[in-house]
């Protein structure tokens, strides 16, 4: 098992750089870059602009407002062909496509992921800054997703066709019904003050003054304002990860093992988790990974944006608006890194979980 993790670690390597290639390819493409940007902002606000670059030794002066060499960006007509090469040179471009990616790839071996063109700080702290509200709501809302879906799961898969299925697949079909924003926003009329109730904050992963909290308190006033955020990502995640797990022990219990060993007299509870349920679970825990990640980054966006927690989504998305790729690319080579580590997570929970695979055997 050690020889197949080391190797599953070695494909990693690979795997990021073609992730990473590629990311960098599409974003050359894109239109609208950061010198774009800020041509445009010189053309329409000229003064806001200009002073960005007056503190940085850049000097505009009566000829760099005015007519010049063509330029291969669009809007750039007005502009002194030396001062766009500052701009090019500020943001990196004055290299060649190559080079800027042999010089990121070897800055994140370092994990220097770079700085932020527009918020003065590096792309590591970004990510460290906001890094603890992801893991607060991807975390939580893992970890009771799974505690609730698969026993209810595993209920639903024994109880088929009774009244306890019948009800609780309504609940089921709500959760599949209801996005988590809507779900969200509905928390919010009825419990922080909307419309109805005032019980919880509507903004925020701590409140003011936390500094002065002792540990209790910090904990409790955590908890107070991670409950509707995660009861939102919750009624939508826990819907497919039930039917999911339910499926999967129905599709095992009416296997031929399964009536052997209660013919031999095995007890229900037995036959249930001694033999089913290793067998059962391997479907479940081959979605871990993309899961995680999903509810990890993707599915928390909206809900940080409408509880206002500042994120690794909200950042991530906010970047690739303003074209500020060290933070596209170095949010990316981390989302792509933690899934990888997922990926292999996995496969060690299928050897627990069954240990008659045995990866370490793979050619």
């Amino acid at each position: 098992m050690a020889a197949y993790i080391l190797k599953r670690l070695a494909l990693m390597l690979p795997t990021l750089f073609g992730i990473l290639l590629i990311s960098f390819v599409i974003v050359q493409f894109v239109p609208g870059g950061p010198v774009e940007r800020m041509i445009a902002q010189l053309q329409g606000h000229g003064t806001e602009a200009t002073a960005r670059f007056s503190g940085g030794g850049s000097e505009l002066g009566a000829g760099a407002m005015a007519g010049g060499e063509s330029s291969q960006y669009r809007g750039a007509q007005g502009l002194d062909p030396e001062f766009v090469k500052e701009l090019e040179a500020m943001y990196g471009f004055d290299k060649p496509a190559y080079e800027r990616f042999w010089i990121m790839m070897k800055n994140y071996i370092r994990f220097d992921l770079g700085e932020s063109y527009y918020r003065d700080v590096s792309v590591g702290e970004l990510v460290l800054e906001k890094m603890p509200v992801s893991i607060s709501l991807g975390l939580w809302s893992t970890l009771i997703i799974y505690l609730i879906s698969i026993p209810l799961g595993i209920k639903k898969a024994v109880k088929d066709g009774s009244k306890f299925d019948v009800w609780t697949s309504a609940a089921v079909f709500i959760g599949y019904a209801i996005p988590s924003f809507m779900f969200a926003i509905l928390l919010i009329v009825v419990f922080a003050g909307g419309r109805y109730l005032d019980w919880f904050p509507l903004r925020g992963l701590v409140s003011d003054g936390v500094e002065d909290m002792n540990f209790f308190q910090l904990a409790l006033d955590y908890a107070w304002h991670m409950v509707l955020p995660v009861a939102a990502m919750v009624i939508s995640g826990f819907a497919s990860l039930t039917l999911l797990t339910k499926n999967s022990f129905l599709d095992e219990i009416g296997k031929q093992y399964v009536l052997t060993a209660r013919a031999k007299g095995l007890g229900e509870r037995q036959v249930l988790y001694g033999h089913v349920f290793r067998n059962a679970m391997i479907i479940v825990i081959a979605g871990f990974p993309a899961a995680f990640v999903h509810i990890f980054f993707t599915g928390s966006l909206l809900i940080e944006v409408i509880f206002s927690l500042d994120g690794l989504g909200l950042l991530s998305y906010e970047s690739v608006i303003n074209r500020d790729y060290p933070v596209v690319l170095g949010t990316l080579y981390i989302f792509a890194l933690i899934s990888l580590v997922m990926h292999l997570v996995r496969d060690l929970v299928y050897v627990k979980v069954d240990p008659r695979i045995d990866f370490s055997s793979r050619g």
